[in-house]
């Protein structure tokens, strides 16, 4: 009973994922719980990239947090986030079954939407590892001055 009076959770819809009128960090989201609602209709090789881009798309969500959305690379995740993994898998699902496995140029469909899935999945990694750069080396200057306040340098002034 108690289930039945609180309303389901609306799953986005291909329309929902509009690069250019939403906050970029709602957009990942958007983006994951569609890519997830998109598994049954992938072949298993791609669905185990899909789980591996949900991850990342979690990583990159709360990186975005920081982000002010004229950032390029705001704009960046949007236009890989907003249209091209949904192009991607759209473009995927109107292939009939029949015909994702047979080969055509070299290749099948199949095995170029996973080659495409993982080319994608590369992109959000080089996305996430340049935003968290700046993070990274704040680090390390705070650990040298701790380390230089605190630690090494600490221990040789009292050695004289």
């Amino acid at each position: 009973w108690a289930f039945g009076r609180y309303p389901r959770f609306k799953l986005p819809n291909r329309a929902d994922l509009n690069p250019a009128s939403t906050d970029v960090r709602a957009l990942v989201g958007r983006t994951e719980l569609w890519l997830e609602s998109q598994r049954r209709a992938l072949p298993p090789p791609a669905v185990k990239l899909v789980d591996h881009i949900g991850l990342q798309l979690d990583a990159l969500g709360l990186q975005l947090a920081d982000v002010d959305q004229a950032h390029p690379q705001a704009a960046e995740v949007r236009k890989l986030v907003g249209e091209h993994l949904p192009d991607l898998v759209e473009s995927y699902r109107k292939i009939p079954e029949h015909l994702r496995y047979e080969e055509r140029a070299g290749a099948t469909p199949t095995a170029q939407f996973t080659e495409a899935l993982g080319k994608i999945s590369g992109e959000i990694d080089s996305v996430t590892r340049q935003l968290a750069s700046g993070a990274i080396d704040n680090l390390a200057i705070q650990t040298r001055y701790l380390d230089y306040k605190y630690g090494e340098a600490l221990e040789e002034a009292e050695k004289r």
